[in-house]
């Protein structure tokens, strides 16, 4: 499959350079790494330096273990949130702080390729924050909601791991672009749905209560939702199938595993929404 990160491609330059040289040589030359003066300048500056020849790789388990961790991270403060927080004006305060800082750190981590495993854990928290809050907001409105919710998660996503799995659907570069695309759509689309409902009241896009009847355009808009949540699995899943072939260092296992918890929180969102229409 052809790479649809460019970096990643860079890097897969670079492995075979290295072994072409370490053939033809038996070592580099003086002894250093040859990966060094390149990863300097590496595209888009990730990452800046390569991992020395006695550091361990990224590996499958690696991802797999590292966002277990962080969606049971994530899990347990949900749970201590949902119990542990009564209902009133801290709830609110509380969910708003935590949604804020949540955005900040998510489009950090994203954008700096950060992997320092502590800051990508307090994303976790803070996700996990909102999470019980809201979703027991929505459990009072409608009993048995959050365990549809989480099922129909799990479901989607083996799912979509199963159709990457045999190829049906593939990280292309058109495909990236499509759905990159309609992502950023998506969230631009909700963010003015907001911005339109703080200053009027009015909501087309998104129905912040839990009586009355529920416009079509809201139900699409929640269904695309979860089509666009479902289909970055793909990139997720590419994203780790290549770092593990380039040999990307062990810490970068945490970027992956924080893109794979973004993608589960956003999908999660997305049905609980909808779910919460249809009950109505």
């Amino acid at each position: 499959m052809r790479s649809s990160n460019p970096v990643l491609t860079r890097l897969g330059q670079l492995a075979r350079n290295q072994q072409g040289t370490q053939s033809q040589y038996g070592q580099s030359q003086y002894g250093q790494n040859p990966f060094q003066n390149s990863f300097q300048q590496a595209p888009y500056g990730y990452p800046q330096a390569a991992p020395s020849a006695a550091g361990r790789v990224m590996t499958l388990d690696d991802v797999v273990v590292r966002t277990l961790a962080l969606l049971a991270l994530t899990a347990i403060t949900a749970a201590g949130a949902w119990l542990l927080l009564p209902d009133g004006p801290m709830v609110t305060l509380a969910a708003i702080g935590s949604s804020l800082a949540g955005l900040v750190l998510g489009l950090v981590i994203a954008f700096a390729r950060i992997t320092n495993p502590l800051v990508i854990s307090a994303y976790a928290v803070v996700e996990g924050l909102l999470l019980g809050l809201v979703s027991r907001w929505f459990e009072q409105a409608y009993g048995g909601i959050v365990v549809q919710a989480v099922a129909g998660t799990i479901a989607v996503f083996l799912i979509m791991a199963a159709l990457y799995k045999f190829r049906i659907l593939q990280a292309t570069p058109r495909f990236t672009r499509v759905l990159v695309g309609a992502l950023i759509g998506f969230v631009a689309l909700s963010l003015l749905n907001l911005g339109l409902y703080l200053v009027t009241g009015k909501s087309p896009l998104v129905d912040y209560g839990t009586t009355g009847k529920v416009s079509f355009l809201a139900i699409l808009f929640a269904v695309a939702g979860i089509v666009i949540g479902a289909l970055t699995f793909v990139l997720d899943f590419a994203q780790v199938e290549e770092g593990v072939r380039y040999g990307l260092p062990e810490k970068y296992s945490w970027y992956c595993a924080f893109g794979l918890l973004v993608g589960l929180i956003f999908l999660y969102w997305q049905i609980l929404r909808l779910l919460g229409y249809l009950r109505r």
